[in-house]
């Protein structure tokens, strides 16, 4: 058992904080008017190829848990 007690405690470090741009609600209103929510569609496939033009590849997927 470690001897820190709560108050020594450090503080929590985050490997990736959560942020929010503002623009989120409008993008997510955009996938619910479409009513592509599940599998896949049009944002999906806009994020894929983005994705693939800024790592400079063919192809890119999106994975819902980064495993192949």
């Amino acid at each position: 058992m470690s001897s820190m007690t709560a108050a020594t405690r450090l503080p929590r470090l985050y490997l990736s904080p959560p942020h929010m741009s503002g623009r989120e609600q409008q993008y997510v209103q955009q996938v619910f008017d479409s009513n592509w929510i599940a599998p896949l569609g049009p944002q999906v496939d806009a994020f894929e190829m983005g994705l693939a033009a800024v790592v400079d590849a063919c192809l890119a997927s999106a994975l819902n848990s980064g495993v192949l």
